[in-house]
């Protein structure tokens, strides 16, 4: 089994910056599409970035030019660099990847449990 961990979330005020971190640990054989979804209370989930295995990254047009998304592939993790917070960025961020745990498996998308950014004075 494959578990993302992810850890950074908090409370800052507008303008403010936070990093996120997110770790895969388990069985890894693979991992191929890192990223950062988002749900902000009462929508549903968004994608703000992600960055395939070897390719740029792309973002939600809400976050480009704050927010910068980074991946170390020897360690298994995916960082999520966000400036000039806004109140609109609150919400809880998950962490996915899409894996495959064993080199017979098929690749399937494994997702954090979420950590929650508030941005507020």
């Amino acid at each position: 089994q494959v578990q993302l961990v992810e850890s950074g979330g908090g409370l800052v005020q507008p303008g403010g910056s936070l990093r996120l971190s997110c770790a895969a640990s388990g069985s890894i054989f693979r991992i191929n599409d890192m990223g950062w979804y988002r749900r902000a209370p009462g929508k549903e989930r968004e994608l703000v970035a992600h960055i395939p295995n070897g390719e740029s990254a792309d973002y939600a047009d809400s976050v480009k030019g704050r927010f910068t998304i980074s991946r170390d592939n020897a360690k298994n993790t995916v960082s999520l660099q966000m400036n000039s917070l806004k109140p609109e960025d609150t919400a809880v961020y998950y962490c996915s990847a899409r894996v495959r745990g064993n080199w017979y498996d098929n690749w399937r998308n494994v997702w954090g449990t979420g950590t929650l950014v508030t941005v507020s004075s």
